[in-house]
């Protein structure tokens, strides 16, 4: 009996370990991408794969806003916005990974019945569940990230995740590029 309970607590600990490693990477991503500030500038000879990636980096820095969304706009601009919006889109959804990451393996370590936007978070999850995703990924929030930690730490399913916050980033992205497209002629004159 003594050794059933020992597995279990060491079980634990293990999955504790595990959350906290996962945070420790999320927050060091978030930090490199913040302090190092890359040069996202010169990915854009790369095109639209170069566009991905500058979204994708600017979705993975958790709580530290990146210059995505003027990029998308600027892009949009001059290139065809339904591929800046398919490339920008992806791009930041699979950013948007590292939020749900961190809350995943945070969800060990956080009681999450003590966390006031979770239980809130909570109950639009499970009463429009994937809708709610669509929605807070396609507004232009500051907050999204809080959501993305939310779904990780109550076990919201990662393809699920992946695959509203794709639509709804795509749809966003859509917006901004053939905004770009639309402010373009007032800009040159």
């Amino acid at each position: 009996m003594k050794e059933g309970i020992l597995v279990a607590s060491r079980s634990a600990w293990a999955k504790r370990l595990a959350g906290a490693a996962l945070i420790l990477l999320v927050l060091a991503i978030s930090g490199w991408l913040a302090f190092a500030r890359p040069d996202f500038e010169s990915l854009g000879v790369y095109g639209y794969p170069g566009l991905f990636l500058i979204m994708a980096a600017s979705s993975a820095s958790i709580f530290v806003p990146l210059p995505g969304l003027a990029t998308v706009v600027a892009a949009g601009s001059i290139a065809n916005p339904f591929l800046v919006a398919i490339f920008g889109g992806m791009g930041s959804a699979i950013g948007e990974m590292t939020g749900y990451a961190a809350g995943y393996g945070g969800r060990s370590i956080i009681d999450d019945r003590n966390v006031r936007f979770l239980k809130y978070f909570e109950r639009w999850l499970r009463s429009y569940g994937f809708l709610t995703l669509v929605v807070f990924a396609a507004v232009p929030n500051p907050f999204f990230d809080l959501a993305g930690v939310a779904a990780g730490s109550l076990g919201y399913p990662a393809k699920r995740f992946l695959f509203a916050v794709a639509i709804g980033k795509v749809l966003k992205c859509l917006l901004l590029a053939y905004l770009g497209k639309a402010t373009l002629p007032f800009l040159l004159g």
